[in-house]
């Protein structure tokens, strides 16, 4: 029993990193436009780190990239599972432009 769960838990596991959700499969192949994420930056993001990716009430976002790979970076912004965070799940190309912007901090 211990053995079947693990094993599909691998499965499970090996099928979401290797990019099986749709919405990552949807957003990596895009080409974003970090002045547009920006904007969108400016309008979801910066009330709580702050309007330079600083920190505020939220941690700063500086050299992001340099820590999180671009799959962790989607996941972060799409799940909510860090409260205060909400869950936040923009259209494709918007979650595309916005990374572009985050990976230039």
């Amino acid at each position: 029993m211990v053995t079947l769960l693990s094993v599909i838990l691998l499965g499970v596991g090996l099928y979401l990193f290797q990019g099986g959700d749709p919405y990552l499969q949807s957003v990596l192949p895009l080409s974003g436009d970090p002045e547009r994420g920006h904007a969108i930056f400016e309008i979801n993001c910066a009330g709580c780190h702050g309007v330079y990716a600083t920190g505020d009430v939220g941690p700063s976002l500086e050299n992001l990239s340099r820590h999180k790979s671009d799959r962790m970076i989607i996941h972060q912004v799409i799940s909510g599972e860090t409260p205060p965070m909400p869950k936040f799940q923009p259209k494709p190309q918007d979650m595309a432009d916005l990374l572009s912007y985050l990976k230039r901090l």
